[in-house]
């Protein structure tokens, strides 16, 4: 089979299909991308069996066939070509020979005959819904997904769609992070997908898209087809934590916060938390101010920023990482915090609005 097609389109696919590519797998076939060829249409997929992704470009071709080709060094080799115009030649003995300019690589390829196909998901229950507002949902709850495997469903995040109302919620255990948006449909979903997943969704759409992706949901699987792009990933079993009865209803204390003057604070505290002690961040909200106290072996860091508050004096300890991320994550100048007692979990929300609710853990403070 031959092909030719341009640098730019061939370098940027490549890329994004590698990400779905298995790193070091002992089967050599899973660390390949498959590229199949119709005519004009060429399309390219990788697949780690979790999760897979797929995109079809228009080429200079009229033949048929399926390859498969070590997908790091194809993306290597892409981006170090010298002109637009790539050639690619594949012979019947799996030789491939990839053109451009003067310069000329072979390579090995792989019969497809034994790579996995990826999941075909049922075209019966789907909703559609704002690329860009997708890729904002995500990048404010990525942060919350657990990385351990304490509880496996919790590397996830829940898509909870229910009376117009879309919810994307991760929780770790140390905090939860819940991103609201009106959505039109009146189905209900309830389904979790891998964090891995939703971050490579998320890089794969440009954040001035005004184009609408469609999410296809079966028992196992989810398919987010972007357009030009479709992402499948293998759906977390188990239940998810009850989240809703998470969110504190009783609060003693509110203070409207300046996100990047606290994130500053913290960054500086953190300079002297060592990772074996994690000292935690002493917050004092008292005369509207707040109050950051850090004491480790390394030394003591002691700050202070003014706040509008409401309500009580509070004491409380906090993660500082954990503070921090939330705080980064909000995409908001101002943020608005809601304190019950020291050892009842800091909401933080929006000023005006429900658009999002973070909510941070103590560390209970030695006195």
């Amino acid at each position: 089979m031959k092909f030719t097609c341009k640098r730019s389109e061939l370098s940027e696919t490549v890329n994004n299909i590698s990400r779905a590519v298995a790193q070091k797998s002992e089967n050599a076939h899973l660390d390949c991308a498959k590229l199949y060829l119709d005519g004009n249409r060429l399309t390219f997929s990788g697949y780690d069996l979790n999760l897979g992704i797929m995109r079809t470009i228009e080429v200079e071709s009229e033949d048929h066939g399926q390859v498969l080709l070590n997908a790091k060094l194809l993306t290597d080799i892409v981006r170090k070509l010298p002109n637009e115009k790539v050639t690619a030649v594949i012979d019947e003995n799996l030789k491939c020979t990839i053109t451009s300019g003067n310069t000329v690589y072979d390579i090995p390829a792989l019969s497809a005959d034994e790579y996995p196909s990826l999941p075909e998901v049922e075209k019966s229950d789907f909703f559609e819904f704002e690329q860009s507002v997708m890729k904002s949902m995500i990048e404010q709850t990525i942060y919350a997904v657990a990385v351990t495997d304490n509880k496996p469903i919790l590397k996830g995040e829940l898509f909870d769609i229910e009376d117009g109302v879309f919810n994307l919620v991760a929780i770790d255990g140390f905090r939860l992070a819940i991103r609201t948006e009106p959505i039109k449909t009146e189905d209900r979903f309830n389904f979790v997908v891998m964090g891995k997943a939703l971050s490579e969704l998320s890089k794969l759409i440009n954040e001035n898209s005004d184009k609408k992706m469609t999410v296809y949901v079966s028992k196992k699987h989810v398919s987010f087809d972007l357009g030009d792009y479709t992402l499948v990933a293998r759906l977390l079993e188990g239940e998810f934590h009850k989240y809703k009865g998470s969110i504190p209803k009783k609060f003693n204390t509110y203070a409207t916060v300046n996100t990047k003057q606290l994130s500053d604070v913290l960054e500086r505290c953190m300079l002297i938390i060592v990772e074996q002690t994690k000292a935690p961040a002493r917050c004092s909200f008292k005369d509207g101010k707040i109050s950051v106290n850090v004491s480790t072996p390394m030394g003591i860091f002691n700050d202070e920023l003014p706040v509008e508050m409401e309500g009580s004096s509070l004491e409380i300890g906090f993660n500082s990482r954990y503070l921090m991320e939330a705080l980064k994550a909000a995409g908001t100048d101002k943020v608005k915090f809601s304190l019950g007692v020291p050892t009842s979990p800091l909401m933080i929300t929006p000023l005006d609005g429900d658009q999002f609710t973070f909510l941070v853990l103590p560390v209970r403070l030695k006195n």
